[in-house]
């Protein structure tokens, strides 16, 4: 009978709290989605030092408006922006981690005259808001300032000492961020760390993550003669890069899209029973997604995308190789690039996969040097590549489910919308925070909360309306695990 009623008990606690903040968003949609729409009027590309630092301002003020103690922390890039907010009695603190700054924008891609100005279309919860930065990532801040609004407005309070730190550098690579830490180190101690970053799943159901994968970029050049040369006068006689270069590309994956580099896949563990149990448990649509990316099949090598999550990949990111199009020349080209990353998992590093692939491209005959090759180079080596680390390498990272403050978010997302989350092992993408938590020696996890299709880096990024708002609960429950 005990039993009984502490699961009616905790189910009016569920209904409590999901109702109470429906309601609270319901009545103040209008007002926090102004407050986003004023946030992305604000350009944030990284490397726009005065917009950063409006940004920073602008979300400094954002911040104490909300009941934060707020103040900027400056580094040797752009400025992190910082909150607290103490909670009497709080069983633990927690780090809530997002970005401010945008990715670059094309602004003639775009269906609309500025990326910086955003544009509202449709109705309702499917309307979508269209502007850098919508989903990656200023939604989430504005998401967290209105849950910890509703929770004041109902007379509760949050779990949680609540930490706030913005970056302004992540689309750049956080290159200032863990530099900061030494000097900061008292302000950002917490038990955990919580990314609100990233796409949600597709289903639309509360998401959490228990890592990232990590990246590595790197610039493949096949180099051939120092100057194109006419193609009718030398072609099938003089080597042609951008035909070297796709053979070689072909060499390292096979048909079915597995990496055929020796040792590629070696460090790589299977997840263990119950890791194998939260990956089938997600419900991905296949189907769906294949449909609203147009594409028949996935990569036959991994048909399931949570397995493929697991791996690393090769990527070919850009080609390049003289003109194409109505400038194009009818000549063998000087050389051909390939752009590609390799997405990192736990076990896997950087510098490893770096080494390995160029290992398979000496076997493939070539001799990688590291700068444009001299002409005593260029006469002593038939086969010339160069191989080139593009930025920093941003290592995975990854919270083991079985970790006590994962299973207290992961019970109060369930409590208050009445069935688990969807748990992701690993989300695909990046978020350079891996130094970050080996600095800092406690735990994240990712609560990613925009559409999936958000077209986040890419022209006319949007935020669908409905999710956001919904994003608000996911977030109140966090806060009061």
């Amino acid at each position: 009978m005990i039993a009984g009623l502490l699961v009616v008990s905790l189910l009016a606690q569920t209904v409590d709290l999901k109702a109470g903040m429906s309601t609270w968003v319901g009545a103040h949609q209008r007002e926090v989605v102004n407050e986003l729409l004023e946030a992305l009027a604000i350009p944030n590309v990284a490397a726009d030092k005065p917009g950063i630092r409006r940004n920073a301002d602008h979300l400094k003020a954002m911040l104490a408006r909300h009941g934060f103690a707020a103040e900027m922390l400056e580094t040797t890039g752009n400025p992190l922006v910082y909150g607290a907010l103490n909670v009497p009695g709080a069983a633990r603190t927690v780090l809530f981690y997002c970005h401010y700054d945008g990715q670059p924008v094309d602004r003639a891609k775009w269906n609309q005259p500025d990326p910086f100005t955003p544009v509202v279309r449709g109705d309702g919860a499917d309307a979508r808001i269209y502007a850098r930065s919508a989903s990656d990532d200023k939604a989430p801040i504005v998401a967290l300032m209105a849950a910890v609004d509703a929770l004041k407005a109902q007379g509760l309070t949050p779990s949680s000492n609540i930490r706030v730190i913005l970056d302004g550098e992540e689309e750049a690579s956080s290159p200032s961020l863990v530099p900061a830490i030494a000097r900061y180190k008292d302000k950002l101690r917490a038990d955990l760390m919580v990314i609100l970053d990233g796409p949600g799943h597709s289903s639309g159901r509360p998401t959490v993550v228990y890592g990232a994968r990590g990246i590595a970029t790197v610039d493949l050049t096949v180099f051939g003669p120092k100057s194109g040369v006419h193609s009718g006068n030398y072609g099938n006689w003089m080597p042609n890069p951008a035909m070297r270069l796709a053979t070689l590309l072909a060499s390292m994956k096979d048909d079915e899209g597995r990496v055929r580099i020796e040792g590629y896949y070696d460090t790589v563990t299977p997840p263990t029973a119950d890791e194998r149990a939260m990956l089938d448990a997600v419900p991905d649509d296949s189907a769906t997604m294949l449909a609203a990316f147009g594409v028949a099949a996935p990569e036959k090598a991994f048909p399931k995308l949570q397995d493929a999550m697991q791996m690393p990949t090769l990527n070919i990111r850009g080609l390049a190789s003289s003109f194409v199009g109505p400038g194009a020349r009818t000549i063998v080209p000087d050389r051909a690039t390939a752009a590609l990353d390799i997405r990192l998992v736990k076990e896997t590093t950087g510098p490893d996969l770096v080494a390995k692939l160029r290992g398979h491209i000496v076997q493939q005959g070539y001799h990688v040097v590291d700068t444009d090759p001299d002409d005593a180079t260029r006469a002593k080596y038939g086969k010339l590549a160069r191989l080139s680390v593009v930025g920093p390498i941003i290592e995975a990272f990854r919270t083991p489910a079985a970790n006590p403050h994962a299973r207290a978010l992961v019970a109060s997302i369930a409590r208050t919308f009445g069935q688990p989350p969807v748990q992701l092992r690993t989300l695909g993408g990046t978020v350079p925070i891996a130094p970050f938590i080996e600095a800092l020696g406690f735990p994240a996890l990712l609560v990613p909360t925009v559409n999936f299709d958000n077209n986040q880096h890419e022209e006319n990024e949007n935020l669908r309306v409905g999710t956001f708002l919904d994003s608000i609960v996911t977030i109140a429950a966090v806060l009061r695990m």
